[in-house]
């Protein structure tokens, strides 16, 4: 494939995997969505529903929130934070820009809560959602919340999943709510459009997996708590497919054979279908 070819491909595989779904969250029924709050550690907990794991951390000092989810379950999720602390909630802080983590800013701000997120974030925000639901509070750098006991650090990750991504570690409950660039139900995405890059993910695990002790507990933007251990497979695997990638593309290969040649292929049992993440990496790897 000529590299005009490539760039078609690459434009529709992204409008694909990147647009429609955004449009398809407005027509999607929440109506059977079940929000559940599952104890992490100490006073840590996170929901699921739908979209990313949203993170609680409770106390007499009030509620923080990291990431919301979709709009039409705020109701739900508020309900679902009633049942473990009747606290003001303090901060919603959003880990990036998504809307499966961002959806219900508009709704919270309204109702008066402070939304924090990186410059980034509140810059993508803007381009797409009304002034109610922009973070009031950004930050370049990391900055700390003492709150229910606690030291509650924002921790800027390189472009990775996107050019917005924080981790949220909780000192004292020692757990890090890391957001999209770790997960445990898919590979890595790597979302371009947003400013996400192969190597600041590669660099973002990186610093992930120095953040964390043998006991911290990583609560992934999708999928189940974690270890240290489990984002070292992750990065791991990912390094790993950048090398054949790169063997591949050092032979002239398009990204039809690449594809073909399956260098995903010891992984795709545990981490699915790899299109996405295989079209970022050849799409980085090949300068484009």
């Amino acid at each position: 494939m000529n590299t005009t070819h490539y760039l078609k491909h690459t434009m529709l595989v992204l409008l694909l995997l990147l647009v429609l779904p955004v449009s398809g969250f407005a027509q999607r029924d929440f109506s059977e969505v079940e929000v559940v709050p599952h104890h992490v550690s100490g006073n840590y907990y996170y929901l699921e529903g739908a979209g990313g794991n949203i993170g609680v951390s409770i106390g007499d000092d009030g509620v923080i929130m990291i990431d919301d989810q979709f709009a039409p379950l705020t109701d739900r999720i508020l309900a679902a934070i009633r049942t473990l602390s009747d606290a003001p909630i303090r901060f919603v802080i959003n880990t990036h820009v998504h809307g499966d983590h961002t959806g219900g800013n508009e709704n919270l701000g309204n109702m008066g809560l402070l939304i924090l997120a990186r410059d980034e974030v509140r810059v993508r925000l803007a381009e797409q959602m009304p002034e109610a639901a922009l973070p009031v509070l950004t930050y370049s750098e990391s900055i700390s919340i003492h709150l229910n006991d606690d030291e509650v650090t924002t921790i800027p990750a390189p472009p990775s999943h996107t050019d917005g991504d924080s981790y949220i570690y909780f000192r004292n409950a020692d757990v890090i709510h890391a957001g999209d660039v770790f997960r445990t139900v898919a590979f890595p995405v790597i979302d371009r459009n947003n400013g996400g890059t192969l190597n600041g993910t590669i660099d973002a695990l990186a610093i992930l997996i120095g953040m964390s002790g043998p006991d911290t507990k990583i609560v992934p933007g999708h999928g189940a708590v974690s270890t240290r251990q489990d984002v070292m497979e992750f990065r791991d695997m990912v390094l790993d497919v950048k090398a054949r990638v790169e063997s591949l593309v050092a032979q002239g290969m398009s990204y039809e054979q690449v594809a073909a040649a399956r260098p995903t292929a010891p992984y795709e049992a545990r981490w699915g279908d790899p299109e996405r993440f295989l079209t970022a990496v050849y799409a980085e790897l090949v300068g484009e």
